[in-house]
């Protein structure tokens, strides 16, 4: 039998560390919390690897993804000794570290970038991408003294207005595509990959076994810098109105094909140290072309273990949509490669508040079910809800420049019990970083591990059971055609080893499911938790929002 690698059968949960756990009482969390928690992860839940979000020094423009330092921790969050102790206890309880890598842009205030402004002579100078203005511009200036209406082309930033900074001190423009405090860094400068691969280096030293990259797709660059043609068909997202960022086709500002080649080096770089134990590697690619997407695992399989799946995020929750999502992906991905799913993390509206109650908990099964690796997000176990922030407290960059676009709400602090600040500060801490959703005194660890059948319990159940189930680990997918419009059933199955039917209810009344060549099987794991045993296929009846995996004979 072939021999899967952990982060093909395991199962990844993310902590966004300003949230999880705050031992020093400033309402903050840090890395001192997550090896406090170390045995819910393991013990309680049983997940296989944990994502860290960036935990290194930083302005905190955006929350740690304006890197001043790639080689070290930020003082909020502990320090190198308090990191090394991290991964030597997580490594004891067979717990993986993954780490985040954001590799697109620096802090402003990143030595880098302070020498690379300093002057257009500096050595540093090309690590950064600058230009001039336009020459048909130069001759009014604002107030600042930028020339008017002169940035190099019309590339925007993710996160409002244009892409380009005016220095006035060495008069030109620096590229940023998210925040003018988070320059981009120059990836055709090959002093700029050298520094960043040494940076990788250093983290697989320390015991890293993998990272998640930061907007992966964007380190390369149209190296002519050209326009981004109009988009004729601008929209946002399913959640989301549509922005002056979706109004250009960003062709040239990102995704340029020479960016493959850095990822097979860098491909490369990992299995080096692969000799050990095997290093991963998932980069953030927000791209919905399935072709372009899949690029990024290499013609050979030689580059990104996997791009990240975003798409059950961005399709409607209906069984035919996710159905159809899952359909695309299993027919996208070149032989071999290894898919993913993912329904939450720190830039999403969380499941709840997405789904409901009722049917966050058919996603949890789902999740858990599909072939591929899954990702959690934290607190997303316990039915965490998106948290309303009061503008005075607003704090994400996105949502100060572009209202209604802000991401606090997804970020706020885990939910572990229903002692005042819910166990995630001590008591007696007056403020956290974000404020507690109102209904934390239900939605925490201690009262849901109390509670049977509660979302914790699902959870729970569907990790354990995943992981004593080849079929669910490693098995095949075949989606089963005749169920109702409301019902996605799919087969997962494991030569010799076991076959799973796996049927959703994604609707709020009962449905009737008729499979009669599938026989007979076993319920084992009903969302509702309450109830298995014996069924038969000539006529399921699934109750409103209930998802059941169903061991068939064989």
């Amino acid at each position: 039998m072939k021999e899967y690698l952990w982060w093909q059968t395991g199962v990844v949960y993310q902590i966004y560390p300003r949230s999880f756990k705050d031992t020093t009482g400033n309402g903050v969390g840090d890395l001192a919390g997550v090896i406090e928690q170390l045995d819910y992860l393991t013990e309680t839940l049983d997940v296989d690897a944990i994502w860290l979000s960036p935990f290194y020094p930083s302005p905190m423009a955006d929350f740690g993804y304006d890197v001043s330092d790639y080689t070290d921790i930020h003082p909020l969050f502990g320090d190198l000794a308090i990191f090394d102790e991290l991964v030597a206890q997580a490594h004891r309880r067979d717990l993986h570290i993954i780490v985040d890598l954001v590799p697109n842009h620096s802090s402003d205030q990143h030595p880098w970038f302070l020498e690379s402004r300093s002057s257009r002579d500096n050595l540093k100078r090309d690590w950064y991408v600058w230009a001039d203005a336009k020459p048909s511009s130069l001759q009014r200036r604002h107030s600042d003294g930028a020339p008017d209406g002169a940035p190099p082309n019309n590339w925007l930033s993710v996160f409002g207005g244009p892409a380009w900074e005016w220095d006035e001190a060495t008069g030109q423009y620096y590229l940023h595509s998210f925040l003018k405090e988070q320059p981009d860094l120059n990836w055709r400068n090959p002093a700029v990959k050298a520094a960043m691969f040494d940076v990788v280096r250093f983290w697989l030293e320390r015991g890293v076994d993998g990272f998640r990259i930061d907007v992966a797709h964007y380190i390369m660059k149209d190296p002519d810098m050209r326009d981004n043609p109009p988009n004729p068909n601008a929209q946002g997202s399913l959640l989301r109105r549509p922005r002056e960022y979706d109004t250009l086709l960003h062709l040239h500002d990102k995704g340029h094909p020479d960016v493959h080649g850095v990822f097979r080096e860098f491909r490369q770089l990992l299995d080096g140290y692969s000799a050990e134990r095997p290093r991963f590697s998932v980069g953030e690619i927000h791209i919905f072309d399935w072709q372009k997407w899949a690029s990024y695992y290499g013609e050979e399989l030689d580059e990104l273990h996997m791009p990240f799946n975003f798409s059950l995020m961005n399709v409607a929750w209906q069984a035919r949509d996710i159905r159809q999502v899952v359909d695309e992906l299993e027919a996208a991905i070149p032989p071999g490669a290894w898919p993913n799913y993912v329904l939450g993390n720190h830039d999403h509206t969380r499941i709840v508040a997405r789904y409901g109650r009722a049917q966050a908990r058919v996603a949890a099964m789902l999740l858990l079910t599909l072939r591929g690796t899954p990702t959690l997000y934290y607190g997303d176990e316990v039915g965490m809800n998106d948290v309303p922030i009061p503008p005075e407290l607003e704090q994400d960059p996105f949502g100060l420049r572009e209202p209604g676009f802000g991401r606090d709400s997804n970020r706020t602090p885990m939910q572990w019990s229903p002692a005042p600040n819910a166990g995630f500060s001590a008591p007696n801490v007056r403020e956290l970083w974000l404020p507690l959703a109102s209904d934390y005194e239900e939605f925490n660890v201690e009262r849901q591990l109390a509670e049977p059948r509660s979302i914790l319990d699902l959870y729970r159940r569907l990790l354990r059971y995943r992981k004593s189930s080849p079929a669910l680990q490693w098995g095949g997918y075949q989606p089963v055609d005749g169920a109702p419009d409301a019902c996605y059933v799919f087969l997962r199955h494991a030569q010799g080893r076991g076959r799973i039917l796996v049927v959703l209810n994604f609707s709020a009344e009962e449905q009737r499911v008729v499979l009669p060549a599938l026989g007979e099987g076993t319920i084992a794991v009903s969302t509702h938790l309450d109830r298995e045993g014996a069924v038969s296929l000539d006529e399921l009846v699934l109750r409103e929002d209930e998802g059941v995996i169903i061991e068939l004979s064989d």
